[in-house]
């Protein structure tokens, strides 16, 4: 059947424009039954993550591919990472987007295909966090043997927390415990439980995270990142005891050791009474021993001390003593007679010396000194005038006189 052709319209203004057209579909699409609230399978590719928060990507089969838009709020409720290449089952409505002239898909929920969104999530936190090595063996640390302070991070009102402080109390009543309370599940317990135990982080020698059993959906909150990031770097060993013996989370792998049971964990961190009893045994007769060691040494340097201190000994050290100082004091005898001998000698030697300059020694050759009433030697005959009292001092004494005339002598 040949299709039927029309005329173009003379005036261009009757034909539709784009904007009409587009308008006109996305009227048709948009809350049509069979194009709302639908889902659709297919690969993800050509992923694209701009600022906005809003994630675009295409879903592809073999045949053909339609552009997908996943707003921020959808994506915030999304418990794995999308990737490239991942089949999955997508629930949305069909639009029409006017300005690039393309048919969407809103996509208002995401399902893995063959595995649930839970598991993906696990295997991509996992795999994450084992490439950069929060899970090597190298990173694990020991439980100190006797804790002082045991930190305890769980909820409140669950069954962990007195299951973990019965155990404690029975084996190991002298421990501190310090509870860290938080949420354990629900959307706001991961950041919960990173708050616990930063709470407590440099006031604890060992920390136990804990929760009781359920479906993984209840333990879901740790698995994810920022609780695993939280308990690597806690400055102390952390032992893991979320769920039942079967259960396995994230934050088992990063923790230094998982429990099967939160009464198992307390087990771990605290030695049993009788262990206890046992060591503190062994540390009293390494004390008692070091002790009568101690006492042996302090013995055996009193009688030592003993011996040195005997009337005989003291006696002896008291002749070698006073022999040595006869000696010296015989010694020092001689020298100071020795110095003093010298001394002697230079004596004489200067009273010799002064005696031949010795104005007395002058006296005794025959001569006289003069001298005026106030104690001026005369020595020519300007010195004194005519009626100047003066006095001779001679050999065996002095004579007074008074000057009655002056002569000078010529020479």
């Amino acid at each position: 059947m040949a299709m039927e052709s029309r005329t173009v319209p003379a005036d261009p203004h009757l034909a539709l424009t784009v904007s009409e057209l587009l308008s006109a579909l996305r009227s048709t699409v948009t809350g049509h039954p069979a194009l709302s609230n639908i889902f659709v399978r297919g690969e993800v590719a050509n992923i694209a993550r701009p600022p906005s928060g809003v994630v675009y990507f295409t879903l592809a089969d073999a045949s053909a591919q339609i552009s997908c838009v996943l707003f921020r709020s959808a994506n915030a409720n999304l418990r794995f990472e999308l990737r490239e290449g991942l089949e999955v089952v997508i629930g949305g409505d069909v639009d029409v987007f006017p300005a690039r002239g393309q048919v969407e898909l809103i996509v208002r929920s995401i399902a893995p295909i063959g595995r649930g969104a839970y598991w993906l999530s696990f295997e991509q936190v996992r795999d994450r966090l084992a490439a950069e090595g929060l899970f090597d063996a190298s990173r694990k640390r020991p439980l100190p043997r006797f804790p002082r302070v045991i930190g305890l991070v769980t909820s409140e009102s669950g069954a962990a927390m007195h299951d973990v402080l019965a155990v404690l109390g029975r084996r190991y009543p002298v421990a501190e415990i310090l509870v860290s309370p938080c949420l354990v599940q629900g959307d706001e317990a991961p950041a919960s439980i990173e708050a616990a135990l930063d709470r407590i982080a440099g006031r604890v020698d060992i920390a136990i995270v804990a929760r009781g059993g359920g479906p993984m959906e209840d333990l879901w909150s740790f698995n994810e990142e920022r609780v695993a990031r939280a308990i690597a770097k806690f400055p102390a060993p952390v032992v893991s005891a979320v769920g039942h013996e079967t259960d396995v989370t994230i934050a088992d792998f990063v923790a230094d050791v998982r429990a099967p049971t939160p009464s198992a964990a307390a087990e771990l961190v605290s030695p049993d009474r009788e262990e206890l009893m046992a060591h503190l045994a062994v540390v009293a007769k390494r004390l008692e021993l070091h002790v009568r060691d101690h006492l042996a040494s302090l013995r055996q340097r009193l009688d030592s001390f003993s011996r040195a201190i005997r009337p005989e000994t003291v006696a002896r050290a008291a002749r070698e003593r006073r022999d040595r100082l006869m000696i010296v004091a015989e010694s020092l005898r001689r020298e100071a007679k020795r110095v003093l001998a010298g001394a002697k000698d230079r004596l004489q030697a200067i009273a010799a010396q002064l005696e031949a300059v010795s104005p007395m020694a002058t006296i005794a050759r025959g001569f006289a000194i003069v001298s005026r009433h106030d104690g001026v030697l005369v020595d020519h005959v300007e010195a004194v005038r005519p009626g100047d009292a003066i006095t001779i001092l001679v050999s065996d004494g002095s004579v007074e006189g008074v000057v009655s005339g002056t002569r000078r002598t010529t020479g």
